[in-house]
């Protein structure tokens, strides 16, 4: 059926082509259900693929070449200073951008979905009213929905985005390089991006209004971070706020206020607004429903990721935390196979988290400093990676892997790295904690040497009881 056209019913419709919304929609027609997926772009992908995930990870691919450029001369091998071609950068992060998507629009044709481009929001719980980016309005009938809309940055009170003030989607762009970034928010969208700006040239401040980067993640981890970006970063100012930010056209006049209540008054070229995102839940029409949202504006959702309307389901983004897309993946799943009349049920043990700065960190489960304050006992082996031989050959020694298990069963309960290719390792982890493992099975299963890997191995041996 044509793009533009509006079906007048469907059978099983995805609002939103995100990788929640795709990957239901891919899977659902795998399991023989006539499936209409909803978007206004071109092609799936959502913000992971257009304005999120993809594009950052090709950029910090290339703070990584520059870093490395730099560095190198300590191991004997020197280049002359990297030159940024910035428009060939910015094409190439597109290129990658767009061979994903287009990949996607061809399995749309290839799963034989119905794509309709437009927004769609819920006139009562049984029909959408459904808005033509060729400006077409109309009405759809369905008998089984997943909602996915995913996300947006949250954005400072009373603040707009400007040429100068950017939320992540506007830093993507990559119009330039300013001479100075300040970066709000030491979360990992800020600390990623800062990396970017920082290796490509700009003199980068964060601030961070809590006195801990990346709050949630295990304090040695960020530790081994931070140690790192007080090198690449101007200044990194915790326990600070934002009390004023305005554009001034030719820089943005920033106030900041310390714990102290102190407020110092600075000029900053362009300033990235970082302080987390927020669900898309507020234009659907979920009051027109007797879908439940809660406090933070989430889709409230059972164990197959059903609403209070059970013949409709909420994925990703807007179903609860982690906002992560390979969460939005694995709920995906759970949903197709749920509307298809399987039985499916949302429940996993771990879900892996990275931040793709240099270096890496990762981590799933428990992690020692949740369960410090839970005061949940653990078993804890820490490994530095000074003593790994991959780590030394590569020319890093600033990494560490730990390892959380039960006192009483040895089972693995948490897993964190950082370190080169943290984001790689920690899937063995993941699913380590999936077969319920034991640090003795870590132990007894070997590695290959030298690796990166091997320093779970070696830290499990760190767990042994004789």
């Amino acid at each position: 059926m044509s793009e533009n056209s509006i079906p007048a019913s469907a059978s099983l419709v995805v609002v939103g082509a995100g990788p929640g919304g795709y990957h239901a929609a891919f899977h659902a027609a795998e399991l023989g259900l006539d499936v209409t997926l909803i978007d206004p772009e071109e092609n799936p992908g959502g913000v992971c693929l257009h304005r999120g995930c993809i594009p950052s990870k090709a950029l910090l691919h290339v703070a990584k070449l520059v870093n490395e450029a730099e560095e190198s001369a300590g191991i004997g091998v020197k280049f002359s200073k990297p030159e940024i071609d910035l428009d060939r950068v910015r094409e190439w992060k597109n290129e990658v951008v767009g061979k994903l998507t287009g990949g996607l629009g061809m399995k749309v044709t290839q799963k034989k979905l119905t794509h309709v481009r437009g927004l769609a929001r819920l006139k009562d719980s049984h029909t959408l009213e459904v808005a033509g980016i060729d400006g077409k309005q109309g009405e759809m009938k369905f008998e089984q929905a997943i909602l996915a809309t995913g996300s947006r940055p949250f954005i400072l009170p009373g603040v707009a985005c400007t040429d100068r003030i950017l939320d992540s989607t506007g830093a993507l762009e990559l119009a330039d390089v300013p001479e100075s970034l300040l970066v709000v928010g030491g979360g990992y969208i800020g600390l990623e991006l800062g990396s970017v700006y920082a290796a490509l040239g700009s003199k980068v401040t964060v601030v961070e209004m809590t006195r801990e980067l990346l709050p949630g993640a295990d304090r040695d981890l960020v530790s081994v971070l931070k140690r790192r970006l007080d090198k690449k970063f101007d200044r990194i100012l915790m326990n600070t706020k934002v009390a004023e930010l305005k554009d001034e056209g030719d820089h943005v006049a920033v106030s900041l206020e310390d714990k102290k209540g102190e407020v110092t008054r600075e000029n900053f070229a362009k300033v990235l607004i970082s302080i987390g995102r927020k669900p898309n839940t507020g234009n659907l029409g979920l009051d027109n429903t007797g879908i439940q949202v809660d406090e933070k504006g989430f889709i409230v959702v059972d164990g197959q990721r059903r609403t209070a309307e059970p013949h409709i389901f909420a994925i990703g983004d807007i179903a609860g935390e982690p906002m992560l897309a390979h969460k939005a993946y694995g709920e995906a799943d759970v949903a197709a196979e749920a509307a298809a009349g399987r039985q499916a049920q949302y429940d996993p043990r771990a879900i892996p988290a990275v931040v793709f700065t240099d270096p890496e960190i990762a981590w799933c489960g428990l992690t020692e400093t949740e369960a410090r304050a839970r005061k949940i006992k653990v078993t804890t082996a820490k490994l530095p990676w000074r003593g790994n031989g991959r780590t030394l050959t590569l020319g890093r020694d600033d990494g560490i892997t730990k390892i959380i298990t039960d006192p009483e069963t040895d089972r693995v309960l948490g897993l964190a790295v950082a370190g080169p290719g943290a984001g790689e390792l920690i899937a063995e982890g993941v699913l380590a904690m999936e077969m319920a493992a034991v640090s003795e099975d870590l132990r007894r299963t070997i590695h290959p040497h030298p690796t990166l890997s091997e320093t779970i191995y070696e830290a499990a041996q760190g767990l042994f009881k004789p």
